[in-house]
């Protein structure tokens, strides 16, 4: 056994010479699949080979990603062969040629996947089949199910377990760190968990690592939760809906993020967390994830309808989704948005406060703080007392110490051209400026606005900044810019 020292994100690979006896009884050739075994552990890689000196003959050397899933030390003996036939994926092949997964067919799947049985072809493979035609309302239940059953699961003391998701594609829109403060300080219990970013430059989980620890076990999870009544922690540390972290992964990669998956993500998540109820924004825009409020009315029908089968009360509030959210657009800027409302500062996003008011005001109703109508005002008063903002602090302590967003070395201003009003902002192009700057691989880098829609600007005024750790991914992300449209349009 030998470590590589090899970062190939999160694939397993495994390296041996040409020449190496296993590979020739066995037959393994470049870019198969082997399965490598230590003891108890296995796992199975995907072989490359080399025909230098850089290993001896009857070494194996594994990426890093395989070496911490297996867990050997440096010297031990492993035994290489063909891994087992990966009979889950028939199924796959099904959907490509036209049928339906069934229950039995994605418990398969999803096994195979958590067991890390899946490379991430066979990953893309099942997301694209998934894709087309959509999964219908009985697979998507099916596959929430199945998701939920290869994971840890919670179970709190108390009749109503509030929880709060987002669909995403609204960059900026970070408001679950406010809306769990004032809804903890409101004696509610939220133990909320969050994704990574998955199409966009920062999930809820990349920002709040920028102001706590959010990589706590379901012990310490719980812990916080009884002490404070909520936490904001990465789900894939906890184990609850294992297998969405992986296809997260190959989504990002991908670029897509389907119905099905989106719900049955979403959803398997707060079941397993043992939520009861469930306030979900969904941003509407020409720009956004979603588009048309058709479009949202679907989604909302699914949500609730999967949310009904588990015993899952789902609340959906279609917000606006024309622009983004708040200012900062990456980790360590979406944190100090969220910072500047809980902290009442001058000139906090007044967008950002209000939505999350408004979120946290239905969670305030649904969970019977107050009655219904009145949750909005609460939720403001909450905000304005200071209540919230000390009931974060207390959260971020308990999860592991507060501490403070970085800022980036190295801004890049955009100037308008021209005198006008800004008519459109874009959504998509501006994440993906924040994702060329590093965002969400390096928390200080995005986009910080500077402007809103309906805004009077000058020519030679700041349009938006880009944020980068290196010079080089800034003129990198500059250099974008010339080549596609204005991502915010200013009119006459």
């Amino acid at each position: 056994m030998r470590r590589m020292g090899l970062h190939a994100q999160h694939q397993a690979i495994a390296v041996m010479r040409t020449d190496c006896p296993a590979c020739q009884s066995e037959g393994l050739t470049a870019r198969s699949h082997v399965l490598v075994r230590a003891g108890e552990k296995s796992i199975q890689a995907e072989l490359f080979q080399v025909d230098t000196d850089l290993l001896p003959i009857g070494d194996i050397g594994l990426s890093q990603a395989a070496w911490e899933l297996l867990d050997v030390n440096e010297g031990d003996e492993v035994f290489v062969s063909h891994p087992p036939p990966l009979n889950s994926l028939s199924h796959i092949r099904r959907r490509i040629y036209g049928g339906r997964f069934e229950r039995a067919g994605l418990d398969a799947i999803i096994k195979d996947v958590v067991a890390r049985r899946y490379t991430d072809v066979h990953l893309a493979a099942f997301l694209t089949a998934s894709a087309v035609p959509p999964l219908n309302l009985e697979e998507t239940i099916d596959l929430t199910a199945a998701m939920i059953a290869v994971g840890e699961k919670l179970s709190w003391d108390r009749r109503i377990v509030i929880d709060k998701h987002c669909i995403g594609g609204l960059a900026g829109n970070r408001t679950t760190p406010i809306v769990v403060a004032i809804a903890a300080a409101n004696g509610l219990v939220m133990p909320k968990t969050s994704s990574r970013a998955i199409t966009s430059p920062a999930g809820t989980a990349d920002t709040m690592e920028t102001l706590a620890p959010v990589n706590l076990d379901i012990s310490s999870m719980r812990r916080v939760v009884n002490k404070e009544g909520g936490c904001i922690v990465w789900g894939g540390a906890v184990q609850l809906s294992p297998a969405d972290d992986i296809f997260i992964r190959v989504e990002r990669d991908l670029d897509i993020d389907t119905e099905g998956q989106l719900v049955a993500s979403g959803l398997s998540k707060k079941i397993a967390a043992g939520s009861t109820h469930v306030v979900v924004d969904i941003p509407v825009g020409a720009t956004a994830k979603i588009r048309t409020e058709e479009a949202a009315e679907s989604l909302a029908a699914r949500l609730i309808a999967v949310g009904q089968h588990f015993g899952l009360a789902v609340t959906c509030l279609q917000t606006d989704g024309s622009q983004p959210v708040g200012r900062g657009i990456g980790p360590a800027l979406e944190a100090h948005d969220v910072l500047a409302v809980l902290q009442n500062s001058p000139g906090a996003p007044t967008d950002l406060r209000d939505r999350a008011a408004a979120l946290a005001g239905a969670a305030l109703e649904i969970g019977g703080v107050v009655s219904a109508g009145g949750g909005f005002t609460r939720a403001l008063t909450t905000l304005e007392s200071g209540a919230a903002w000390e009931k974060f602090r207390r959260i971020c302590i308990a999860q592991g110490g507060m501490r403070a967003p970085g800022v980036a070395t190295h801004v890049l201003a955009v100037r308008a051209e021209r005198d006008g009003v800004v008519i459109s902002i874009d959504n998509r192009n501006l994440s993906r400026v924040a994702k060329l700057a590093g965002a969400p691989r390096s928390a200080i880098s995005g986009v910080f606005l500077k402007v809103r829609l309906a805004d009077l600007v000058a020519a030679g005024d700041t349009l938006f900044e880009i944020h980068a750790a290196m010079a080089s991914e800034l003129s990198y992300t500059a250099e974008f810019l010339t080549t596609i449209g204005p991502v915010i349009q200013l009119g006459e």
